[in-house]
């Protein structure tokens, strides 16, 4: 029998709710295809700030690496907006105490070397009157967003914020090494190749130094892939032609920042962020998640929509596990739960004809995917 290591790191707010869905599905995994599931969970976040004193504990790291791959839920909430600043002065990134939950979650991506996060965006049929933009627009809207994710402006040194002729001053620094853009830019040409062969490379080349770099990088990858058919366009324009046209993108690849911008703007298209999984690739480790956070606004009220979670696992096991054909069923399970009118609280209004809470939507699916 097949066995599958899961870390589980639910986080905080509503990624507790979320993932307890996607467990719930996991459950469903193993009775259909006869599949053996070890799921061991880990603190991360604020719900390891109060636990331990640092967002990202060393066990958590550990049972990560150990574990086939990781189902990520969300962290962060105002309980933990204002921690005191760390001041530990050890060099080794696995043991610093992190002061807030976002700083945990960079350290995490950074210590697994997961440098390529795949945002996929598509449409299901039953929810193209969701989106606010026009269904003529959105309908078959089929794109990949892949965004470097452990580098750039996020983790780019010199940054904080200090007093200068009298005021205070914040900056941070926009970094990339060639060798950081070639490994996130073959990854993307290698995506193109197995969908409709465009890559759209998004930047701000006319503007910053870093962007121009990028296109140097790609100018000379790009001899490699001749299949590919290669475009550019500056984050500004972009952003203009996500909504536009949405149909003109295949695979886009950028920058962290851009593409954590980019990627949220992109959700809009399918009608709520509560529909996006991603899956954030290394070498040697893989880590699933949903796109959005932990809306401590709605935490604990059985209202957030866990499909973006649960989709997280078709990505898992098409990825890392080389199951098609369980992710398939998962897709096809929230399908079919969607073409039947039952929606989650933030798609009520759109073609509902019964409105689940997040427990109550998570039973559903599973329930479909078991039939």
């Amino acid at each position: 029998m097949t066995t599958y290591n899961i870390a589980i790191l639910k986080g905080d707010g509503i990624g507790v709710e979320v993932s307890n869905q996607s467990l719930k599905m996991l459950n469903a995994i193993q009775k259909r295809f006869g599949i053996d599931i070890q799921t061991q969970e880990y603190l991360v976040g604020g719900a390891a700030l109060d636990a331990y004193n640092t967002a990202l504990p060393e066990s958590t790291l550990k049972g990560c690496k150990a574990a086939d791959a990781v189902l990520f839920g969300a962290i962060g909430g105002p309980k933990w907006d204002k921690q005191p600043t760390n001041t530990a002065n050890n060099k080794d990134s696995a043991h610093l105490l992190y002061d807030t939950p976002e700083k945990g979650l960079l350290a995490l991506r950074k210590n697994l070397q997961v440098y390529a996060n795949i945002r996929p965006v598509f449409v299901f049929e039953s929810l193209l009157e969701a989106s606010t933009i026009k269904p003529e627009v959105i309908k078959n809207v089929d794109l990949v967003v892949v965004r470097e994710l452990i580098s750039g402006i996020y983790f780019g040194k010199p940054r904080g914020i200090e007093v200068r002729n009298g005021e205070r001053v914040g900056f941070n620094t926009m970094i990339y090494s060639e060798s950081e853009i070639a490994r996130i830019v073959h990854y993307a040409f290698k995506l193109a190749q197995q969908r409709r062969k465009k890559l759209c490379v998004v930047d701000k080349a006319n503007v910053l130094e870093v962007s121009q770099l990028w296109r140097q990088v790609v100018a000379e990858i790009v001899k490699q892939y001749n299949d590919i058919a290669v475009s550019y366009q500056y984050v500004d324009n972009a952003s203009m032609q996500l909504i536009r046209n949405p149909l003109d993108f295949d695979v886009i690849v950028t920058n962290n920042l851009f593409g954590d911008i980019l990627s949220d703007e992109a959700s809009q298209l399918t009608g709520s962020i509560g529909l996006l999984p991603s899956a954030s690739i290394g070498d040697s480790y893989a880590l699933y998640e949903p796109i959005h956070g932990s809306a401590p606004d709605i935490a604990g009220q059985n209202l957030a929509n866990p499909m973006a979670s649960i989709l997280s696992v078709a990505m898992m096991f098409e990825n890392s596990f080389q199951q098609k054909e369980i992710a398939q069923a998962i897709r096809q399970s929230i399908e079919k739960v969607l073409h039947s009118g039952v929606r989650s609280k933030d798609l009520a209004s759109f073609g509902s004809t019964q409105v689940l809470g997040c427990e109550e939507m998570g039973n559903a699916i599973a329930k479909v995917f078991l039939e």
